[in-house]
C-alpha cells in the first residue's frame, strides 16, 4: 500500500490487519480494494464525525461458502438457544471479572448468572447490562451522549467488524443471526458472537482519561490486545478467529462442548495511554 500525504510511505500489506479510513477526504484506487479484500484486511469506513459507519467485505473469501450458508440456513432452534444461553453465561461471567477487578460489587450479577434460563427467556442479559454499565461508569447511560459512548462505541465498531471478517472468511453470511435478527441490521450474527468480547472494550475505555482527544487511535489498537483464552495468550484478533470457530463447531453439532472452554482473562492494559 503506498500512502501519499506530506511524504509518501509505502507499506507491505503483510504487515496491516485493520485498516481505518477515518477523514471522508481519502481516495482509494481500485487496485488497492481489490488486494485488501483478497489479503483478508478488515477496512471499515468512517463518517463525516470520524465514526465508524460501514466496512468493506469480500463475497468470495471461502470455498465452501454454498456448502455453509446452507448449514447456517439449517441451524436448528435448539441449538441456536443452546449456543446462545452460552455466550451470555459467558458474558455476563466476564461482566463480573471486570466489575471484581475494578473494585466494584458484582454480586447481583452473580445472582443473575444463576438465574440465567436457556435462551435467556427472562432476558438476565438485559437486567445485568444496565446493573453493569451503572456500576461501572458510575451512572452511565448508553443512551445519552458522552466521551465513553463515544469510546464504547468505537471500540465495539472495532470487534464488530472483526467478527464479521471472521464470519465471511469462514463461509457464513452475517444477516443470519442466532438471537439477533433485526431485519435492517446487517450484521446480526457478528453482533451475537461480539456479546461476550464487550467487556475488554469496556476494560480500555476504562484507562482512558475523559476527553482524551487521541482516544480512537487508543481503541483502534485493541485487537493488538493479549488475552488468553484456552490457556494460551493471544492477540485478540486471533482469539476472535478461535471463538468464532468454536461457535460454528457447536451450531453444526461438531462438538457439542467446545463453549465450554471459550472464556478468556481480562487483559491488563498498562501502556494504553501509549498508544
Amino acid at each position: 500500500m503506498v500512502y501519499r500525504g506530506e511524504e509518501t510511505k509505502k507499506i507491505h500489506l503483510s504487515e496491516i490487519s485493520v485498516l481505518i479510513i477515518e477523514s471522508t477526504c481519502v481516495s482509494l484506487t481500485t487496485s488497492l480494494i481489490n488486494e485488501l479484500i483478497n489479503n483478508n484486511i478488515k477496512v471499515i469506513f468512517c463518517d463525516e464525525k470520524h465514526l465508524p459507519n460501514s466496512q468493506l467485505l469480500g463475497f468470495y473469501d471461502n470455498y465452501h461458502s454454498s456448502k455453509n450458508i446452507a448449514l447456517q440456513v439449517n441451524w436448528s432452534d435448539e441449538t441456536k438457544q443452546e449456543v446462545w444461553t452460552d455466550i451470555i453465561s459467558n458474558k455476563i461471567a466476564n461482566q463480573v471479572k471486570l466489575l471484581e477487578k475494578h473494585g466494584k460489587d458484582a454480586n447481583l450479577l452473580k445472582e443473575y448468572l444463576l438465574q440465567l434460563q436457556p435462551g435467556d427467556i427472562t432476558n438476565r442479559e438485559g437486567h445485568a447490562a444496565k446493573v453493569y454499565f451503572n456500576a461501572l461508569f458510575d451512572e452511565l447511560s448508553r443512551r445519552t451522549p458522552s466521551f465513553y459512548n463515544s469510546a464504547l462505541n468505537y471500540g465495539y465498531a472495532i470487534v464488530l467488524s472483526a467478527f464479521c471478517r471472521e464470519i465471511i472468511s469462514s463461509g457464513y453470511i452475517t444477516q443470519l443471526g442466532i438471537w439477533h435478527c433485526n431485519e435492517f441490521n446487517h450484521y446480526n450474527l457478528a453482533s451475537d458472537m461480539m456479546e461476550t468480547f464487550r467487556v475488554i472494550v469496556d476494560d480500555m475505555a476504562l484507562t482512558l482519561e475523559k476527553d482524551d482527544k487521541f482516544f480512537k487511535g487508543k481503541m483502534a489498537n485493541i485487537l493488538n490486545t493479549k488475552v488468553t483464552i484456552g490457556k494460551k495468550e493471544v492477540f485478540l484478533d486471533n482469539a476472535i478467529h478461535i471463538y468464532a470457530n468454536n461457535v460454528f463447531n457447536k451450531l453444526n453439532n461438531t462438538r457439542r462442548d467446545i463453549l465450554n472452554y471459550t472464556s478468556y482473562e481480562l487483559p491488563i492494559y498498562e501502556n494504553v495511554n501509549n498508544v
